[in-house]
């Protein structure tokens, strides 16, 4: 019996090359695309694939928030992050999100088989390349404390802060104090390890907490 999967990410010749090699795979096939998050979704609802194969930067809603409003509907998909990133931010994420699988898009063909595979026998796939940062934050290392997941507040800020928003209308549209604000920037940028503005902007896009 064949397993279904469904493939998201936002450009469409990547999707032909994932379709490609799992479609030459025994027990494989694909059943439904998208472009972002929110399609994932819909689809998820729809067609019931056993596995989702999701990018993290999409527009519309991310990988990330796809994956928990999948967990928290309790659907029957399996999701495995195919993730351009490797940053430690992303990866804890994505498994607290709900992931069963992280891979990193470099990954070889037969990776990403053996990973639906793995995953399709209810086990975890943390892909060789990245399973190291995991271990990281589980154990602690040195650089955890900056480089833990961001809240929810701090991920509205950040979103602002990246549009191009000043700590003042910040401040009113959240309705906090500027100087709470301020704060929170300080914060973000000391956990992130952030050294400008331009780097903020630069990793919300790699979040796809907003587009470029």
């Amino acid at each position: 019996m064949s397993n279904t999967v469904l493939l998201v990410d936002d450009h469409l010749m990547f999707r032909d090359g994932l379709k490609a090699i799992l479609e030459a795979e025994p027990g494989f096939t694909v059943v439904g695309e998208a472009a972002n998050g929110k399609m994932a979704l819909e689809l998820c609802r729809e067609l019931a694939p056993d596995v989702v194969v999701m990018d993290i930067s999409m527009p519309e809603m991310n990988g990330i928030e796809a994956t928990k409003l999948i967990a928290a509907e309790k659907l029957k998909s399996r999701v495995v992050i195919l993730s351009m990133h490797s940053e430690r931010i992303f990866l804890v994420e994505a498994l607290r999100a709900g992931a069963r699988g992280i891979l990193i898009k470099s990954c070889a063909s037969a990776e990403l088989v053996s990973a639906l595979n793995t995953v399709l026998a209810d086990q975890t796939y943390l892909s060789p390349a990245i399973s190291h940062l995991i271990l990281d934050e589980v154990i602690g290392s040195p650089t955890s404390e900056r480089q833990q997941t961001l809240t929810p507040r701090e991920r509205q800020i950040l979103k602002l802060l990246a549009l191009g928003e000043n700590v003042k209308s910040i401040g009113y549209t959240l309705g906090i104090s500027y100087k709470t604000v301020e704060t929170h920037r300080m914060q973000l940028m000391k956990k992130l390890d952030l050294k400008s503005m331009v780097d903020l902007v630069k990793y919300a896009a790699r979040q796809g907490v907003i587009e470029l």
